[in-house]
């Protein structure tokens, strides 16, 4: 959940603000690029409530839902080449270890 707050204040700081580099990574503004800032949002906001009450069944899904999404975004923009697709599969593998060890050591079943 750090981590999620760590990525996502700054980049939806930098959405809200239309940052330059914005642009080259996320397109102009868009409707679709507010949809994804909206996404964004609601995980960082989970990630920080998470934080002040942790569940662990909860933090699981939202770390699932994120590795599955993450994943697959060399698929749905046809790159491996964007630097969001390249955060979006380094941080995968993080929450990827995460949940394996939120798995074994909460009770959580998958």
């Amino acid at each position: 959940m750090l981590l999620n707050l760590a990525v996502l204040v700054p980049v939806c700081a930098s959405l809200l603000l239309s940052a330059p580099w914005t642009v080259a990574a996320y397109g102009p503004p868009s409707p679709a690029r507010g949809i994804l800032l909206s996404i964004y949002l609601a995980i960082g906001l989970l990630s920080a409530l998470l934080l002040l009450r942790p569940v662990p069944a909860a933090v699981a899904a939202l770390l699932a839902i994120q590795i599955l999404y993450k994943i697959t975004t060399p698929i749905t923009t046809g790159s491996i080449s964007n630097p969001v697709v390249i955060s979006n599969l380094l941080i995968a593998a993080v929450h990827a270890a995460t949940l394996i060890v939120l798995l074994k050591t909460s009770g959580v079943r998958a």
